[in-house]
């Protein structure tokens, strides 16, 4: 074994939790998870954050906020989009010395778990300091989004980050949070996506960097409610499709990390694909991955939506006949239904 492949094992490992270990956050929503709908959660502002002013934000403390994800690039489950809000003075203090957060993918799994039970669980430091959001983009909605006809305007996976980082900032604003610095882990040009921020929040310092989640403790505690929760997603996910006795013998999930990269991720897909309906809603059908199985490689049905009318499907107004008096009285005999002809001008 090579370097780089002893590196993608360590890092597949790594985003592979054993169900066993697996912290499920209050941020897990099991309906909308098992019906592919999208979901969020915001945490209770604690109250060493809310303000002495009833309505003005301005007299709560000056807070940061650390935003980032986990799940961009899977096949599988959603892309979870977390947001981590604290004390300026707190940071360094409470997140790195006392706790040891840092980017999520150096962290195992049970020590993500760890964290977040602590920050979940009241009368902890944690819990009564800091506050988080989490924004789960279903594999549903990502797909539905970036496969909409060739008419309607495709909405990728960029804007749809964007959005849902936009619509958890200002969820926090709307609870009385006083933000004052926000801090971003971006795989895109820091520079244009920190100006696009900027015009939706101009009160707030706002830095955009690549590697966030390892420079500023808030990204870094963002990094980890994201990333939780994503894992607790595809636990509960994958219980729905394998049951409680589906898992390899390593303990971990039949279809792994749920990246294309994963072979036990590949395995799965093909060896439970239906013909027709491929897979559930813990899928991406707009991944190549799963779009070369269903199509490519032909082991789906092929099936065609015509977009166009054929001229044979029937509209209401076809069954009014535009005729008055009793000529034609056969193709006028709905609108003749109480008592007198009526033509396509009375309706």
């Amino acid at each position: 074994m090579d370097d780089s492949q002893a590196t993608s094992d360590s890092q597949t490992a790594v985003e592979t939790p054993s169900p066993a270990t697996t912290f499920i956050p209050p941020s897990i929503d099991r309906s909308a998870l098992l019906t592919g709908a999208s979901s969020t959660h915001f945490s209770p502002v604690p109250t060493s954050l809310q303000a002495t002013t009833p309505d003005d934000p301005s007299t709560a403390p000056p807070c940061a906020l650390g935003v980032d994800e986990a799940g961009r690039g899977p096949v599988l489950g959603p892309m979870v989009y977390g947001v981590f809000y604290l004390p300026l003075t707190l940071s360094d203090l409470l997140l790195r010395t006392t706790h040891h957060f840092d980017d999520s993918k150096v962290l195992k799994p049970d020590v993500r778990s760890s964290l977040m039970r602590i920050l979940c669980t009241p009368d902890t430091d944690l819990h009564g300091s800091c506050g988080w959001a989490t924004a789960s983009l279903s594999a549903r909605d990502i797909a539905a989004n970036m496969l909409r006809p060739a008419h309607a305007a495709a909405y990728n996976l960029n804007a749809q980050a964007l959005d849902a980082t936009v619509e958890l900032i200002r969820g926090v604003y709307a609870r009385g949070v006083n933000v004052q610095e926000i801090y971003v882990d971006t795989v895109g040009q820091p520079a244009a996506y920190q100006a696009r921020l900027q015009r939706f929040f101009p009160s707030a310092r706002i830095t955009v960097a690549k590697k966030a989640d390892s420079l500023y403790p808030c990204v870094s505690s963002a990094s980890v409610c994201a990333k939780v929760t994503r894992d607790a997603a595809l636990e509960v996910l994958h219980e729905s499709r394998a049951g409680k006795d589906g898992c390899s013998d390593d303990g971990t999930m039949a279809w792994g990390s749920g990246y294309p990269s994963d072979a036990r991720c590949v395995g799965w897909l093909r060896s439970n694909m239906h013909p027709v309906f491929g897979w559930g809603p813990e899928c991406r059908f707009s991944w190549g991955t799963a779009k070369d199985m269903l199509e490519v490689k032909g082991k789906g049905v092929r099936v065609d939506w015509p977009d166009e009318d054929d001229g044979e499907t029937s509209r209401l107004t076809d069954y009014f006949s535009s005729t008055t008096g009793g000529a034609d009285k056969e193709s006028s005999e709905l609108g003749g239904w109480f008592g007198s002809s009526a033509g396509l001008e009375a309706f």
